[in-house]
């Protein structure tokens, strides 16, 4: 199972996606690029302390963290 982790300011949510059920996949591409739309961050865990920004989806990612743009003041 691959998850999606969306960041938000009461926690996070949870999207777990099966990588070879086509349906799910698309459904978890259509998040991805609705969440960076709308300005998130897409990064994924590439091996032990290795986090990488990505800008297109990667099925083949068993983990992406969206995190919403900072709003300072």
């Amino acid at each position: 199972m691959a998850i999606q982790i969306v960041m938000n300011r009461t926690g996070d949510s949870r999207h777990s996606f099966n990588p070879h059920d086509v349906r799910e996949v698309a459904k978890a591409e259509q998040r991805f690029y609705e969440l960076t739309k709308a300005g998130f961050t897409a990064a994924v865990r590439r091996g032990p302390d290795q986090v990488s920004q990505i800008r297109s989806f990667d099925p083949t990612a068993e983990e992406t963290l969206f995190f919403p743009r900072l709003v300072g003041g």
